[in-house]
């Protein structure tokens, strides 16, 4: 793994909407040359595009066609190799999005794989002559029936998205082969979709659940990961995360541990579950913020303590925006979004920003179902609408959860498509457009993307933020987070206030090391007096760092 990971920074792209340097409906790569720039004044270290490759955009491209070759929609390879040099000349590494649980049915292995049940590729996926009761994530039965072999293949997530069958050796190396194809040509990294869910139980078991503990962190997967590190991580200084669906903390400790040679770290999104009411996605819910810190505060613990890395993030682009789901984005949507990038740049692990966090894009508020174009979106209207909710009541659930709340255009400018092209795009724009844009926020320094510029430089100075450790001081308080970073050299205070009511702090007895001088380093309001109790305004956010002073 690269030396810098722990103080590293790493920027999610989604291509699609981005910016769009052909001046077209959707973005490119050449739209990402030409905000490298912006991207290196910003400081991070990373960049990781969703992917490029050539697909029917079932599941905008993450249903993969060919691995090779690059959607013509995006480019060409001399624009991905232009991309890897400019970066590279910047100081930044191009992570790609490698998405081998599964691929498009329209795959040349699944094309071969449908002429007969003695071919080749046709145990490259998953059949079975009857289905069992596992269920699709996008909804309905996981299994879809081909009726010139008379079997069912496997399908976790779209129809049109088949499992691979990790269990033939011949697709393994198939899948190492292609990560080595894009290894050799300079990336630097790997982001791994959903990649624990690649082993599945051999015997197919069921009970009267919808099966994913019998395919999540499955009975080989841990084999498999240190397979793909012999044959493709080793001897290169890759970044690389895994994506986690429904993980356990146990199981990230070892994906992420630097002595079994996996993974460099993980995401969960346990901590992005807490506005499910009863764990159910697709219903209206207020988020549960003792749950929130109680989830961040054990895998801080938990990871640190068993050597494991963590990926941090809000945001990405399965999820509504942040500011909207956990803060405030009507008044005090510029405070609340310096809170919640303050509360998450403060934890151990490495973070990921996604395009628009660092301007605080709020989701888009969708009013019609015509204006959205998820496929996990459109099948959940329709479920909603099966459940008996009317169009209204089903819409209002869409608007709060579709992940297309955090796919509308990139916001450049003022002008009429938002600097994103000159062509109307894809996806409507957000209404805010003309005042939330990175033009505007340039401008300001006291935005909130300058705040997430001080953020990053914050974690290349002070070692504390790689290797202190983590103690949560209001567990149980209802609207304030405080925690602190403790190293022998150093502690950080981190304060953060999830709400729009005055709320007073007075820091324990004993939680400052005797002796030990403080400065502030950061926070959304004019600095507050000197003293070590806090009359907090809605949203406020402070960042301390103590040191001990040195003898004279």
């Amino acid at each position: 793994m690269p030396e810098n990971m722990k103080q590293a920074v790493v920027y999610q792209i989604y291509p699609k909407s981005f910016s769009s340097h052909r001046q077209q409906a959707t973005g490119d790569l050449l739209g990402v040359v030409d905000r490298l720039d912006y991207l290196a004044w910003l400081g991070v270290d990373y960049l990781w595009l969703t992917p490029f490759y050539c697909s029917p955009q079932k599941d905008n491209g993450y249903d993969v066609s060919d691995y090779y070759r690059i959607d013509p929609a995006y480019g060409s390879m001399a624009d991905f190799e232009l991309l890897l040099a400019e970066a590279r000349q910047r100081g930044i590494g191009i992570m790609l999005d490698i998405v081998v649980n599964h691929t498009s049915t329209e795959h040349a292995w699944f094309r071969q794989a449908l002429k007969g049940r003695d071919n080749f590729y046709r145990d490259f996926y998953i059949w079975r002559d009857q289905p069992n009761n596992w269920q699709s994530k996008f909804g309905g039965s996981a299994w879809a029936f081909e009726p010139e072999s008379g079997q069912y293949y496997l399908h976790l997530f779209d129809q049109t998205q088949a499992d691979l069958n990790w269990e033939n050796p011949q697709l393994r190396q198939a899948v190492f082969e292609m990560m080595r194809f894009w290894a050799d040509k300079g990336v630097a990294g790997f982001r791994l979709d959903v990649i624990n869910l690649i082993s599945k139980d051999p015997a197919f078991s069921e009970d009267d659940s919808d099966g994913r503990h019998f395919y999540t962190d499955g009975p080989r997967v841990h084999e498999y990961l240190q397979q793909m590190h012999r044959e493709v991580f080793a001897g290169r200084e890759l970044l690389t995360v895994g994506e986690m669906s429904s993980t356990s903390l146990a199981h990230c400790i070892d994906y992420s541990h630097p002595e079994r040679r996996e993974l460099s770290m993980t995401f969960n999104f346990h901590h992005l579950k807490v506005d499910y009411p009863q764990g159910q996605k697709w219903q209206l819910g207020r988020f549960d913020f003792v749950g929130l810190k109680r989830i961040l505060s054990d895998w801080q613990q938990g990871m640190h303590a068993g050597g494991g890395w963590n990926a941090l993030f809000w945001c990405n682009h399965d999820q509504p925006r942040v500011v909207s789901r956990f803060g405030d984005e009507g008044q005090y949507r510029q405070v609340s979004a310096k809170m919640l990038a303050t509360a998450l740049h403060g934890l151990q692990g490495t973070p990921y920003l996604y395009q628009g966090e660092e301007i605080a894009m709020a989701n888009p508020a969708f009013q019609h179902i015509e204006e959205l174009r998820d496929v996990e979106s459109l099948n959940a209207y329709q479920q909603l609408l099966a459940s008996g909710l009317d169009r209204a009541q089903a819409m209002a659930v869409i608007r709060q959860k579709s992940r297309d709340n955090s796919r509308t255009p990139m916001q450049w400018d003022n002008s009429r498509f938002a600097g994103f092209s000159q062509t109307q795009p894809w996806l409507r724009l957000a209404d805010d457009a003309g005042h939330i844009n990175v033009a505007a926020a340039l401008a300001d320094p006291d935005s909130v993307l300058h705040h997430y510029r001080r953020l990053i430089a914050l974690r290349k100075q002070y070692p504390v933020l790689a290797d202190g450790d983590y103690r949560c001081l209001t567990p149980e308080h209802p609207s304030l987070w405080v925690y602190t970073r403790r190293s022998a050299a150093e502690m950080l205070l981190v304060i953060s206030h999830f709400g729009a009511e005055a709320q007073s702090y007075r820091l324990p007895e004993g939680v400052i090391p005797e002796g030990w001088q403080a400065e502030l380093l950061l926070s959304n309001y004019p600095a507050p007096p000197a003293g070590w109790q806090w009359q907090l305004r809605p949203w406020h956010s402070l960042l301390y760092r103590f040191y001990p002073v040195t003898p004279p």
